[in-house]
């Protein structure tokens, strides 16, 4: 069954789990590419967005902050890197998966063995299709045996409601129900100093939250969910708001210092150095999890049961290897920007693609993500890649290109 819902937030207050590691931010050429429709969608932030200055953009069907005032992409991207950032993320699509069929279910659209996490822990995760391709990148949390939070992407919102319909409508296991929890805020609150940031709204034990953990807890007194975890390589926390405190409880966590407001740019800018895959570009429903370089969350149990959609050709992969891979780049000369071409060390023989490019604002390098044919992925590997019809050298470097800071305990 399917729900769209404003449920109230559960009374449990545990440690554990963190949100979507791996989607919101556009490529810099995403944000020109989005599908501009002729009425874009809203989070429960329009209004304040425009307040604090925002340059608002199309992505994904919402309207959604770009910038704010005269702060630019480097100086917000550092400040997320040296104090707080905070980014509204309530354009993602939020679910909740309830009863006793619940884990069950999920774990039949994904490789992943979601059933065995602890309470209030998660796991980044893939849908699949028959095929053992990529439908979605999601985080899933546990909060029970039949309770999971669910975060999907909101680019892929039509895709992944149909799958789930789909899926359920062709259930055969325990009873289950599906909630989609509309209007809900979500917001992430990113940096070095944004677990000093939130202590000072909260009572939550935030130093035993640790990085994949999640809690419900008073924010500004309002219960919300604490996820611990983020996409950009920093410490920090996704908190979801009900529906009607979203303002309120965002507004509290910029009032309190060095917390700044930070926009899509510098979101795509922070997720790139820190490794971290952004749908439609880096994966989309071709790729596999082995060829995606995130064969790991495909669980050993499940390896040996096989029993996940496109489980033959992604266990084949994982014995002989994939005929491509997603690998980091650094570029000489000039940033390499999504589709341009990369060759072999001949200059002649095209080898892959480039999916996501940016100058780096931490490394003052340019820096790319790219689908290349499998053995010219290894480190060091020396490559070409046609940048504004000139051969620019590249070499493939292990990711994240900047370290993650993610918090795992004192």
């Amino acid at each position: 069954m399917l729900r769209l819902a404003r449920p109230a937030l559960s009374p449990l207050r545990s440690a554990a789990r963190a949100l979507p590691a791996a989607r919101c931010a556009p490529s810099s050429r995403a944000l020109h590419a989005s599908v501009a429709l002729a009425n874009h969608a809203r989070t429960g932030l329009y209004d304040f967005h425009r307040k604090h200055g925002a340059k608002l953009v199309p992505f994904a069907g919402y309207d959604m902050p770009l910038s704010y005032g005269d702060v630019g992409q480097m100086a917000s991207h550092k400040h997320v890197r040296t104090a707080a950032g905070l980014f509204d993320v309530g354009h993602m699509v939020q679910h909740l998966f309830t009863g006793a069929g619940a884990g069950a279910f999920l774990e039949s659209l994904v490789p992943t063995s979601i059933s065995k996490l602890e309470p209030y822990s998660s796991s980044l995760s893939v849908l699949l299709n028959a095929q053992g391709g990529i439908v979605d990148d999601t985080v899933i949390t546990k909060h029970s045996d039949e309770r999971y939070y669910v975060v999907t992407n909101a680019g892929r919102r039509t895709e992944d409601l149909k799958l789930f319909a789909d899926a359920l409508k062709a259930w055969q296991g325990a009873k289950l129900e599906h909630e989609v929890l509309e209007n809900w805020g979500l917001v992430a609150l990113q940096g070095p100093k944004s677990q000093d940031v939130l202590a000072s709204l909260t009572k939550a034990d935030l130093a035993a939250l640790t990085f994949g953990k999640s809690t419900y807890a008073d924010v500004a007194g309002v219960e919300c969910h604490i996820a611990r975890g983020g996409y950009t390589g920093e410490d920090g926390f996704e908190i979801s708001i009900p529906p009607a405190e979203t303002e309120r409880v965002t507004q509290a966590l910029l009032d309190v210092q060095p917390t700044q407001l930070a926009g899509l740019a510098a979101r795509d800018s922070l997720r790139l150095e820190a490794g971290m895959c952004l749908y439609g570009h880096d994966l989309n429903e071709s790729v596999s999890p082995v060829e995606g370089a995130l064969a790991w969350v495909v669980s050993k149990d499940r390896r040996e049961k096989a029993d996940f959609p496109g489980a033959e050709r992604i266990l084949r992969e994982l014995k002989e290897g994939p005929p491509r891979r997603r690998v980091g780049l650094v570029v000489e000369g000039a940033p390499a920007r999504e589709g341009a071409t990369i060759y072999a060390s001949d200059e002649r023989t095209a080898v892959g693609v480039v999916t996501s490019g940016i100058p780096s604002p931490t490394l003052g390098k340019n820096i790319a993500m790219a689908l290349v044919q499998n053995g010219s992925h290894k480190k060091g590997t020396q490559l070409f890649v046609e940048v504004r019809k000139k051969m620019r050298q590249a070499t493939i470097e292990k990711m994240p290109f900047v370290p993650n800071n993610f918090y795992r305990g004192a």
